[in-house]
């Protein structure tokens, strides 16, 4: 247990979270909508710092992130917990735990300085904060993080990008890439099925962008819910709003948790997707979950070239050259070392 980052105290011991957008007021011995940060006699306490339920070296195109240290481990950690409550989270046993074990935490006791000396003994390019949602175990991952660079690591989180602002501007001393997921384009879609709302998200894929961090953007595309071409054609205009150069992958969804009562997405719909993507001028657009399908490597956008050859999560051949075509020299944005 350790003291929280990002609160304010208030009148009769209550507490004001400023972690996420939720921006949670909690009175004292009640727990946020995370159900991982507990007011303790008018503090505010993380009750997952060091606590992690997940420990794998990953290759760091399962977050995905495909522009980014292509071909790298990376070391992946999670406690339990979630500031979301998606129907069709893919987690579900580790995100809502605590919510589904009456408030319960568990979780191995780590220490900041284990994991990167792991990650390092491992050859990891980098820390993946992933699973869940990290900002809920932020006090850990920005400890871990800090230690991270001071070993030549790269910082990654998965996110929904449901952090506030100030906590953006911190992690921007300290992340290096982000995978932020747009799971719908419509506030409707985002209070039905994941209890959260849409405009914290875009604001931050902007603001992260702008702060210099490496974004990538995930859209699991759920059949009759997300997959109208109208839809997928307004995540793609913002996404190009922001960046053309932001990839943008679209993956299939797999009936689970909550949400049994969908069928899987066919490869057909993640082509359209993926082609409307292009279509809106966004430079990498890859399709995700089906491997075999094609549309998981990434080709130059001036040429057509195929430069990096994938499948699933392999890498098959990388013809980059300095981070540029090695066909016509275009300049192709990432983070390549």
């Amino acid at each position: 247990m350790k003291e929280a980052m990002f609160y304010q105290p208030g009148k009769e011991n209550e507490v004001a979270c400023g972690l996420c957008s939720h921006r949670c007021q909690i009175r004292e011995g009640k727990k946020g909508i995370c159900g991982v940060r507990e007011n303790r006699e008018g503090k505010l306490y993380s009750l997952v710092y060091g606590r992690l339920v997940a420990e794998n070296v990953d290759p760091i195109e399962k977050k995905p992130l495909f522009n980014f240290l292509p071909g790298s481990r990376s070391f992946s950690i999670a406690t339990v917990g979630c500031n979301f409550q998606c129907l069709h989270c893919q987690n579900a046993g580790i995100s809502q735990y605590p919510h589904l074990h009456g408030g319960e935490i568990t979780g191995s006791q780590r220490r900041a300085e284990s994991v990167v000396d792991y990650a390092v003994r491992e050859g990891c390019a980098s820390i993946s904060y992933t699973y869940v949602e990290p900002t809920i175990f932020y006090e850990f991952a920005y400890d871990c993080s800090i230690l991270a660079h001071q070993e030549g690591l790269k910082n990654v989180f998965v996110s929904n990008g449901f952090m506030t602002p100030e906590v953006t501007r911190q992690l921007a001393g300290v992340l290096d890439g982000i995978n932020i997921d747009i799971k719908g384009f419509t506030d409707d879609f985002y209070k039905k099925v994941c209890k959260a709302r849409l405009q914290p998200v875009l604001d931050n894929v902007r603001l992260m962008h702008e702060l210099g961090i490496w974004v990538e953007t995930t859209t699991l595309i759920i059949p009759g819910l997300n997959d109208s071409p109208e839809e997928l054609r307004d995540i793609a205009r913002f996404i190009k709003g922001v960046s053309p150069s932001i990839p943008w992958h679209v993956t299939a969804f797999y009936p689970t948790y909550k949400m049994q009562d969908r069928p899987p997405t066919p490869a057909s719909i993640l082509r359209q997707a993926r082609e409307i993507g292009l279509e809106e001028g966004l430079r990498f657009v890859y399709e995700g979950n089906i491997p075999g399908e094609g549309g998981e490597s990434t080709y130059c956008p001036a040429c057509g070239e195929e430069l990096i050859s994938r499948y699933g999560f392999s890498i098959r051949h990388n013809h980059l050259v300095d981070g540029c075509c090695g066909k016509c020299g275009e300049k192709i944005e990432g983070v390549w070392n």
